[in-house]
């Protein structure tokens, strides 16, 4: 009697621990940033957010040009180079962009990168 007792509890154990849900270690949060910088003279600016590697970035150009961005991170433990692609209006077109974001403190990251419609840009942003 005392073993099937034994045996039922171990097993139970076993299944309470196996069913007890745990805390994700990684959840779908966006890093956000806000982007500042200068091509011919003239201050453009963008904000940006990025989630499971990629990024999309909205800025303003010379001359009033809008356009959007879409970019690939590639993951390393510090730094975060990324490249993209994006679509400007005003007669501006496609769009390429570069750059790194390098993670200042544990919830703070900046950049800096280049885009040929926003010339090179500073980048500042949070993590959640």
């Amino acid at each position: 009697m005392k073993i099937a007792i034994v045996k039922t509890f171990i097993t139970s154990l076993g299944l309470l621990a196996l069913l007890t849900p745990t805390q994700a270690s990684a959840q779908l949060v966006p890093q956000p940033w806000v982007s500042v910088g200068s091509k011919d003279g003239d201050v453009t600016y963008a904000v940006g957010a990025r989630a499971l590697d990629f990024g999309v970035e909205l800025g303003v150009g010379t001359d009033g040009a809008t356009g959007v961005d879409v970019l690939k991170f590639i993951r390393l433990p510090v730094i975060s180079p990324y490249v993209g692609l994006g679509y400007y209006s005003e007669d501006e077109g496609v769009a390429f962009s570069g750059g790194v974001q390098v993670g200042a403190t544990d919830n703070v990251f900046v950049g800096a990168g280049y885009n040929s419609v926003r010339g090179i840009n500073g980048q500042l942003g949070i993590r959640f």
